[in-house]
């Protein structure tokens, strides 16, 4: 997507073809900064203290990192430490592990003298391959948001509320729940856009917002707690967000706070959609409450909130009492029966074991 006028992706290599160039979002909004890494220990920390994050983009890095760590040393016992140390970063997103398992699998069968080329190929298929993926779910969702503004008096905006950031920065490019924004806004559609603010780390109002007006797409921040009145008074037609695992029965594994937005959009009849490639279907998994691990991160990401001072210094300010203790879980799991469908690169479909099946029987079967 733009940034001033210049075309980026999420994740890219340098002129060197080896050096991996991210940007990182955690000085966004505030300062456009990309990060060059070349050595996989810097992937890893990019991961594990979300320079990048979003499961499609995580997966992506992950790539990237064996690349790297094959830069280093294409052995046998490097492939398998790389794999280990990239793998042990965050552990609820699947796409990690997708990623992770689909280079080791190309280039295990290959001798060491083979492996560093197939590892950047490799790589940069995924991520070639996760552009189209997004590009194509937004074409799939657009049909939703024509169908609401059909639906409506002549150039009144669909109102889309979205949770977290599933954006162009939480994937290589397009986003998921964003593409069928993005793409909808191409065809001259009014928007308007219900950002979450998305506590405790604000991909929302860091991130979504960001991406929202940098696109001219209009929308207002929203705190995390005022979805379900908007929904109540009318304000919101479609809810819309993404997912870092869902289950094979539908179950989706979402930024915390994502629950909440679809009891809301059940009570007050709002229809809830999840955009996801179905790299994050983890079809071993059924139960997604039961069996999904959920990351828990440092209290500090909630006792504290990041800004811009008055003088422009962006710094850290503690938000609650010293003696306080603070728990942050990074995800819930929303049940597959308060979703109403599931947005594929290969179309829409309920969010029962059935219907993922029959867009992906390849792979239930599997």
């Amino acid at each position: 997507m733009n940034v001033d006028g210049k075309h980026y992706r999420s994740i890219w290599l340098a002129e060197d073809g080896r050096t991996v160039r991210i940007i990182d979002q955690t000085r966004l909004p505030h300062a456009f900064v990309t990060v060059d890494m070349v050595e996989p220990e810097t992937v890893a920390t990019a991961i594990r203290d979300m320079w990048v994050r979003g499961a499609p983009l995580i997966g992506a890095t992950a790539a990237y990192g064996m690349a790297l760590q094959m830069q280093r040393d294409p052995g046998d016992d490097s492939l398998h430490a790389g794999y280990d140390m990239l793998m042990a970063t965050r552990p609820t997103a699947v796409n990690l592990r997708w990623a992770l398992d689909e280079v080791r699998q190309v280039l295990s069968p290959l001798p060491p003298a083979d492996r560093l080329e197939a590892a950047y190929a490799a790589a940069t298929r995924i991520a070639d391959e996760d552009v189209e993926i997004n590009r194509q779910i937004g074409a799939n969702g657009l049909a939703l948001i024509e169908e609401i503004a059909a639906a409506k008096p002549a150039g009144e905006p669909v109102n889309i509320l979205t949770h977290c950031n599933a954006g162009w920065l939480a994937t290589v490019d397009w986003g998921t729940a964003t593409s069928p924004i993005y793409q909808a806004a191409e065809r001259g559609i009014p928007l308007h856009v219900w950002v979450d603010e998305t506590r405790p780390r604000n991909q929302g109002a860091y991130l979504t917002a960001w991406e929202m007006a940098g696109h001219g797409i209009p929308h207002a921040l929203i705190t995390d707690n005022a979805g379900g009145h908007l929904m109540q008074h009318g304000l919101v037609d479609l809810v819309i967000t993404g997912t870092d695992r869902t289950t094979a029965r539908g179950d989706v594994c979402n930024k915390i706070g994502t629950y909440l937005k679809a009891l809301a959009a059940h009570d007050n009849g709002v229809p809830f959609y999840v955009a996801l490639p179905s790299p994050t279907i983890d079809w071993n998994v059924q139960d997604g409450v039961a069996e999904i691990p959920i990351e828990e991160r440092n209290g500090d990401e909630v006792s504290y909130i990041s800004g811009k001072g008055p003088d422009g210094t962006v710094l850290p300010v503690r938000i609650s009492p010293e003696a306080s203790p603070a728990r942050n879980p990074a995800f819930d799991v929303t049940p597959a029966r308060l979703v109403t469908g599931l947005i594929t690169e290969r179309g829409i479909c309920a969010a029962t074991a059935e219907g993922l099946a029959g867009l992906f029987p390849d792979r239930a079967a599997a």
